[in-house]
């Protein structure tokens, strides 16, 4: 097993510091082709809500068929969940809401309690546990799999009558896709079905595929007019905004607009800000704010362009008395239901200039207080990548694009119609705009004319992600025989795709291949004792088919050796970390960072780990290196470090590290369900879990009793600066 730690002393290279404002002023001003939209703008009149034709379709299908709905983002696709939901709960039935977010099945769960009394809702996430006897269930779709997984091994009806899957194009996801495909090819046939997306390119093509695999109708509905209209503007560098578009020709095709066009034909063409700097967006905002288009939400490049955008917007800053009344209140009330924002760096800017960075490197709390006061009407804007396009429900007056790519976690590739549809999405809040805007603002990372292109283009269609892997083979076998895998994995996305795009095509090659990746991992299963040669699981075949994570056989195989420091749930903590963590890291910590105890747990896990570590790559399985320094940080954290303290371990954003710890979580939870073949470790996994799933990573702080009582930890670990000394180095 790979295992890196280099002790090195020294400080660590500071953060570069934030760009400063170009020089040159932006003019305000609007083409005057605009002065018809911009007198559209304002809040609809108030009126009696009446369902779409769309809607209405949806609901009658619903429970007699499947039914995929694709509908624009704010179109109410919601409304007919909740309708169907509330019919199923009339008949005294049972409903399972599932989404991709932690964050949306929160939101999800406050909205269902106040429509149906919170006596009927619960909520399931992994860590997040809540009334789950409910008639109404949300929760995270890994969460209903693992559902259906359990009953299949114990020969059970799975406890609902109505399946709703949330935002279904996570069906292409690269990385949990497979997650949703698993749960439409085992969801029983009796159990209604109903997908929600704004877009799937190919949505009659995934509706044929499930009337395939589920041998009954699925209805697809579909709705293409957006409820809030779409108008994009482009921002000329001297600060003019003009219509991006404008309708031409026989056929009223949109094109280019003349001076748009003309401005990006010039040589001269002045640059909103010189080289890689920002924009200057404090008179952005202002241009924004004459002509009534706030508040907006700034979509960049990266994390540290969305902080460093704050700076940029000092010019913003807010006078009026009584709003600046609102937003401290605002902030303080906030601020005692997560104690941690109390102190964050930027509630400043939250507060006085009314704008905000929101991104994957911010703490969970931090998103959701940004989130709350967007949603409310209280912010400008907001400086957001991309990721928050898509489950997060803020919508604004204005969307601006400063790129036409985006990072997809290796690199950056061109943004497709599908993505820039989530971002367009949330342009134009309905009940409170008569129209959204999209504003293009030109930049070093700008294609104009491909974001244009893109606005006209229907969604991407989503391809199967469907893939082999030890958990899945595991958790089949509780419950099918190899052959009855191969008929399942027969009826996978990627197989029926292939056909129905190819005619003729070898059909069989694609299940084999398929089917040969399961063999290999089967095969692997039989060398190393969790299956037996009658392809059934051994009994440590069916405890490890329980660890429902990203790498089971490595977390079985250090309980099988017992090497786990079952003795100290702050080393499980801090050694599951390790064995959780998926990023490269460059290890660069002092000994006082790293208690003894610590380096010798993660040694003896490493050599533990190795010859199975070795046996898995020898048979072109991946496995990942076990790093020290995640481990220091939750190990830091683990024995009551202050928050900030174990960021400085980890070298990490503050999203990042609640991240790491949030999974960690999730993995000794399933440790801690083993109690009955590792009664030891699983008492450590529940009492470490205790002690990181606490405030700032989750929003209500934890009691410190299990640190307290855990003192003898602490030997090698002063909470004070400076000292990792026993009493005896001292």
């Amino acid at each position: 097993m790979k295992y890196r730690y280099h002790s090195r002393r020294g400080s660590h290279p500071s953060r570069s510091s934030a760009r400063k404002p170009p020089l040159n002023r932006l003019k305000p001003g609007a083409d005057p082709r605009l002065k018809k939209i911009f007198a559209k703008i304002g809040k609809p009149e108030a009126a009696e809500f009446v369902p779409d034709p769309f809607q209405l379709e949806a609901l009658e299908a619903v429970g007699r068929f499947d039914c995929l709905v694709s509908a624009p983002t704010g179109a109410g696709k919601t409304w007919i969940a909740r309708q169907a939901i509330a019919k199923v709960l009339a008949t005294g039935g049972r409903s399972w809401y599932a989404t991709p977010l932690k964050a949306l099945s929160n939101a999800k769960l406050e909205e269902f309690a106040a429509a149906f009394g919170s006596a009927n809702v619960g909520i399931l996430t992994g860590d997040r546990k809540e009334n789950p006897d409910a008639p109404v269930i949300v929760g995270t779709t890994e969460i209903l799999r693992n559902q259906l997984y359990d009953a299949m091994h114990h020969g059970r009806m799975l406890d609902t009558d109505f399946v709703v899957l949330d935002e279904a194009h996570y069906l292409g996801d690269e990385d949990r896709g497979v997650v949703w495909e698993e749960t439409m090819i085992y969801l029983p046939q009796r159990i209604p079905l109903l997908l929600l997306s704004a877009t799937i390119g190919n949505a009659d093509q995934i509706a044929a595929w499930l009337e395939t695999i589920r041998q009954r109708p699925c209805r697809l509905v579909r709705a293409k007019k957006r409820p809030v209209p779409l108008f994009p503007l482009f921002l000329h560098p001297g600060g003019t905004l003009m219509p991006l578009l404008v309708k031409s020709g026989p056929k009223n095709k949109p094109k280019l607009y003349k001076k748009v066009a003309d401005c990006l034909n010039s040589r001269r063409m002045p640059a909103l800000a010189p080289g890689n700097r920002l924009p200057p967006f404090g008179q952005i905002l202002k241009i924004l704010r004459k002509y009534d288009l706030l508040p907006a939400i700034f979509f960049l490049k990266s994390r540290a362009d969305c902080d460093n955008a704050l700076n940029l917007c000092l010019e913003n800053r807010v006078e009026d008395p009584e709003r600046v009344a609102t937003l401290g209140s605002k902030m303080d009330e906030l601020a005692r239901r997560f104690p941690h924002v109390a102190r964050h760096r930027q509630r400043w800017a939250l507060e006085k200039l009314a704008v905000g960075a929101h991104h994957s490197g911010q703490l969970p709390a931090w998103k959701q207080v940004l989130e709350t006061l967007m949603s409310e009407g209280i912010l400008d804007a907001i400086f957001a990548t991309s990721t928050v396009a898509a489950g997060v429900d803020f919508p604004a007056r204005t969307v601006a694009f400063l790129n036409s790519d985006r990072f997809n976690g290796t690199q950056f590739v061109a943004l497709d119609s599908t993505q820039l549809q989530q971002m367009t999405g949330r342009a134009g809040r309905r009940g409170r705009d008569q129209v959204g805007f999209a504003l293009v603002v030109p930049g070093k990372y700008m294609d104009v004319r491909q974001v244009a292109r893109l606005l006209g283009k229907p969604p991407s269609p989503v391809f199967s992600q469907i893939r082999i892997n030890f958990s899945m083979v595991l958790n089949l076998l509780l419950s099918h025989s190899p052959e009855q895998v191969a008929r399942l994995l027969r009826r996978s996305f990627v197989t029926f795709a292939n056909q129905d795009r190819k005619k003729g095509m070898d059909l069989e090659t694609i299940h084999a291949n398929l089917l040969d990746d399961f063999t290999r991992h089967l095969e692997f299963l039989k060398a190393t004792g969790f299956v037996d040669r009658d392809d059934k699981l051994t009994e440590d075949g069916q405890w490890a088919a329980q660890l429902r994570i990203d790498q089971p056989l490595l977390v079985a195989e250090a309980l099988r050796l017992q090497i786990f420091p079952a003795a100290s749930p702050v080393q499980t903590a801090a050694v599951m970390a390790s064995l959780v963590n998926d990023k490269e890291t460059d290890e660069h910590l002092s000994r006082k960072q790293v208690p003894k105890k610590l380096r010798a747990a993660l040694k003896k896990m490493s050599r533990g780990l190795t010859p199975l570590a070795r046996h898995m790559e020898a048979a072109g399985f991946q496995v990942r290196t076990l790093y020290l320094k995640p481990a220091a940080a939750v190990f830091a954290w683990a024995v009551g470090s202050p928050w900030q303290k174990v960021v400085n371990v980890s070298q990490m954003a503050e999203g990042d590290l609640a991240m790491l710890v949030l999974r960690t979580a999730d993995n000794l939870r399933h440790v801690r369900a083993l109690g009955k073949y590792f009664p030891r470790e699983a008492a450590a996994a529940a009492k470490a879990m205790d002690m990181i799933m606490r405030e700032p990573v989750v929003s209500t702080p934890e009691p410190l009793e299990a640190i307290r009582e855990l003192a003898e930890e602490t030997e090698n670990w002063d909470n004070s600066e400076g000292s990792s000394k026993t009493p005896s180095e001292r």
